[in-house]
Order: C-alpha cells, then sequence, then structure tokens
C-alpha cells in the first residue's frame, strides 16, 4: 500500500500543461475543486470527470500512475459510501432493522466518492506536473501580498514544499524498514490489535531517527550553498505568464461557467 501513494512526486515532461506557470497551475486547481463541489448533477459531474480525463491525457500521465495514486483512498471512498447509503434520508427503497437505504443516499455516495476521487486527482496532477522549486516560486510569489503584515512567505513556502517532497521519501524508508524487521523475524500482520499496534513502534523509531537525520543534513546541504532564505534571494529562471497559461485560464472559466449555467437548467 505504502508504495502506491504518489503525493509530492514529480514526472517530467513537455506538455502544455507542463509547461504552464506554477501560479496560475495553483490558481487553477482551486477552481477546479471549486467546480466540483458546484457539480450538482450528474451531467455537470459527467463533464467535470471528462475534463479531468483530458487534462491528464494532454499532460501525457500513464493511467497506471492515476491508478495506483488512487488505491490508497479507496478505504476513505467505501466508508464515505456508505456512511451516505444509510445515513441520508429520504424516499426508503430497501428497509432491515435498523438499516434505510434511500434514492437519495444512492446518490449522495455516488456525488461524494466521485468528488472525493477527482479531487484526489485533480490535486495530484500539479505536483505530477510541477517541480518542488517551480511549485515553490508560485505558492512564494501568489502569497507575496502578504509580506506587508510580516508573514515569512519565502520560509512558509519553503516548508511546504520541502514537507511535500519529502512525503516520497519518508513512504520509501518506511517501506524499507518494515522489510528490514520483516527479515529479522517481526510479525506485523497478524495477532490482536494492540499487537499489531505494538509491533509498529520498531518501525516508528527508526523512521523518526531518518527523518531527524535527513533533516539536519538539507539543513547543512543549504548551509553550505549559503541559503539564508529569501532576503537577497535571486531566481535563475523569472515567472512568466505566456499564452498557455491563458488559454489553460480562459478554458478553465468557460467550464466552471458551463457547469454553474447547467445546474440552473437541470
Amino acid at each position: 500500500m505504502l508504495r502506491d501513494i504518489t503525493i509530492g512526486q514529480y514526472f517530467p515532461g513537455k506538455s502544455c500543461v507542463h509547461r504552464m506557470d506554477p501560479r496560475v497551475k495553483i490558481l487553477l486547481v482551486i477552481v477546479f475543486i471549486t467546480m466540483l463541489f458546484a457539480s450538482t448533477n450528474y451531467v455537470t459531474l459527467a463533464f467535470s470527470i471528462i475534463f479531468l480525463g483530458v487534462l491528464y491525457k494532454v499532460s501525457q500521465i500513464p493511467l497506471k500512475i492515476i491508478l495506483k495514486s488512487l488505491k490508497p483512498i479507496l478505504p476513505i471512498v467505501l466508508f464515505t459510501t456508505v456512511l451516505n447509503i444509510f445515513f441520508v434520508q429520504g424516499d426508503y427503497l430497501v428497509q432491515w432493522w435498523i438499516f434505510k437505504i434511500s434514492r437519495q443516499g444512492i446518490e449522495t455516495a455516488i456525488l461524494m466518492s466521485v468528488r472525493i476521487v477527482c479531487l484526489v486527482a485533480g490535486t495530484s496532477l500539479l505536483t505530477y506536473t510541477t517541480t518542488p522549486i517551480a511549485l515553490t516560486d508560485g505558492i512564494e510569489r501568489l502569497l507575496s501580498p502578504l509580506k506587508k503584515v510580516g508573514l515569512p512567505v519565502h520560509e512558509l513556502a519553503m516548508m511546504m514544499t520541502i514537507a511535500l517532497r519529502f512525503i516520497p521519501t519518508l513512504i520509501e524508508e518506511t517501506d524499507k524498514i518494515m522489510a528490514a524487521q520483516k527479515a529479522r523475524g517481526a510479525d506485523m500482520e497478524t495477532g490482536s490489535f494492540m499487537q499489531r499496534v505494538k509491533a509498529l513502534i520498531p518501525i516508528l523509531i527508526p523512521l523518526f531517527v531518518s527523518a531527524f537525520r535527513r533533516a539536519d543534513e538539507l539543513a547543512l546541504a543549504m548551509e553550505c550553498r549559503c541559503y539564508h532564505g529569501g532576503e537577497g534571494r535571486t531566481r535563475m529562471k523569472q515567472l512568466k505568464l505566456s499564452r498557455v497559461d491563458f488559454a489553460g485560464t480562459a478554458v478553465m472559466a468557460a467550464s466552471i461557467a458551463f457547469v454553474i449555467g447547467m445546474n440552473y437548467l437541470i
């Protein structure tokens, strides 16, 4: 399961989605999330799914990567589906003991499940097509107005990007530690709940030690490169808007306008 988590990974490419300005991509992801929750019927929701599929096709991200990233959220999707099916009131189709299934519950379960899947897939597309450095610059530029109130914008953006980037690294480290403990005879898959919890201690302690060691090495490497925060820092690549950014913004604006319009018509 750990190997299926692809959050924070970057897949190099030359598609128009890769070439878009990171500031525009961050804003468009927010707009896409708004479009998802504004989709209140099957027509607009299907349009959102098709729209996301076209984006993945254009960005040339393999389908197996998308499906792999969705595996870890399946328990959440199933849990949400069950809650909506049995606890949303309406026109009941099945009634047995305390279990009641309504038509509205089934519809809500479908809408919420698809929204969660599209939400994860849509936000993952941002990290799939944006390098950590570009993502840091984009977040910093978007939050730059907050500098006037004394917020350390550059440091905040750097911390967010480093945390996001180190998710795959820590997952890989956890997988290695689990394999090493199993090779030493550790049993983490059988026994009672408390026994399984206790079996995690030999994994968590080395993981914390490794995380702190990596953080110390990263801090030392940044100091050796004379990094002292955002003050006086220059950038090798300046962020500039291009035709691709304006085209992407226009397409997204037309899409959310279509969704809102269909909500009123249907």
